[in-house]
């Protein structure tokens, strides 16, 4: 009973300091004294504090646990949508695009070279872990085990590892980039690369923002919003990777459809994103179309929507570093974290490297 009332405490607590930072940033209101209120959270610091509190009491509100760390973070994604235009997106989208098809065949590669020559990890660990880190993480290991008809305890072990490297990513890629002094744009452009899910890219990209104030300003353009578009965009590569796996991976009927018909792969809350995007930049946004009293309006909206979006994103980091058990750790084993581990610095690496020489 004790767990529970803590874990209520902790979402209790970090949600009044969160609205509380709303409040002050977006409508400039000064708490005086109680400004700490809206200052002492993170995402750093919200995913820690999910991470300590799984480890030390284990699951707990489980169900609860995993809509919110899933849900939240897909209305939050929306909501950035409403703080971006369509022509920076583009922008971004297009740029990234190179850097998405070459890392996506190379990590499958390379994954089938280190999981099934060097390691010997079976055959559907290791192509999940290497489409995992491939894409978008879980998203992509959900949307491929179908197609190759994967058993529960291999999706088990790949989503734990790369679960477990999503919530070391969150914390050490903004330092690195800070340290080796990357611009918004490269940062952005890296994190959506080389982390695996966008739970902690749009983390890691948010983090990396409020290091750099300054820089972000300067640039007019945040690492959250590159990293955001690139994801998202790198993440319609599920289509393609469900279409050819049952050529790539072949099961014992081949011949016959697996799971959802291809449109049904795209995940909705990219759709509705884009959508998002369409909305700020052509309507609300608009003043030839309708006028520029509304249009003023219309980006105060959109500018309150996507700020509480980031702090419902860094909300969400408290679940999602809820559900690292003890048992989700010991569930991973070594050689599938080992080849998680090998790819996913192999990807840093290279893609860093091209980013920083190109």
């Amino acid at each position: 009973m004790y767990k529970k009332v803590i874990y209520i405490f902790i979402v209790a607590a970090l949600s009044v300091s969160l609205l509380a930072a709303f409040v002050t940033k977006q409508f400039g209101v000064d708490l005086g004294v109680m400004n700490w209120m809206s200052q002492w959270v993170s995402s750093p610091v919200a995913l820690l504090l999910g991470i300590v509190f799984a480890l030390t009491f284990g699951a707990t509100f489980e169900t609860f646990t995993k809509t919110m760390s899933k849900k939240m973070l897909q209305y939050s994604v929306i909501g950035l949508g409403f703080g971006m235009n369509v022509n920076q997106a583009l922008a971004s989208g297009k740029e990234g695009m190179l850097f998405t098809i070459v890392s996506v065949f190379g990590t499958l590669a390379i994954g089938w070279l280190i999981g099934r020559k060097l390691l010997k990890v079976d055959r559907e660990t290791s192509y999940l872990i290497s489409s995992g880190t491939a894409i978008c993480g879980g998203s992509a290991i959900a949307a491929v085990g179908p197609a190759i008809k994967a058993k529960a305890e291999s999706m088990s072990v790949a989503l734990g590892v790369v679960f477990v490297l999503n919530a070391i990513a969150l914390f050490i890629f903004p330092y690195i980039g800070d340290i080796i002094g990357m611009t918004m744009k490269e940062f952005g452009m890296w994190a959506a690369i080389a982390i695996h899910d966008t739970s902690s890219v749009v983390g890691a990209g948010a983090a990396y923002d409020a290091m750099h104030p300054e820089m972000m300003a300067s640039e007019g353009v945040s690492a959250l919003e590159v990293a955001t578009t690139i994801k998202l965009t790198r993440a319609l590569w599920i289509v393609a990777l469900v279409l050819v796996t049952p050529f790539i991976m072949p099961t014992d009927n081949s011949a016959e459809k697996a799971g959802k018909p291809w449109y049904q792969t795209i995940p909705r809350f990219i759709l509705w994103f884009v959508i998002a995007i369409l909305a700020n930049s052509y309507l609300l946004s608009n003043a030839s179309l309708i006028g520029e009293n509304a249009a003023n309006i219309g980006s105060e909206i959109s500018g309150a929507v996507s700020q509480l979006a980031k702090h419902l994103i860094t909300l969400s980091l408290f679940f999602i570093g809820a559900g690292l058990t003890r048992q989700t750790l010991k569930a991973v084993g070594a050689r599938p974290l080992i080849l998680g581990i090998l790819l996913w610095i192999t990807i840093s690496c290279v893609s860093l490297a091209y980013i920083l020489c190109v």
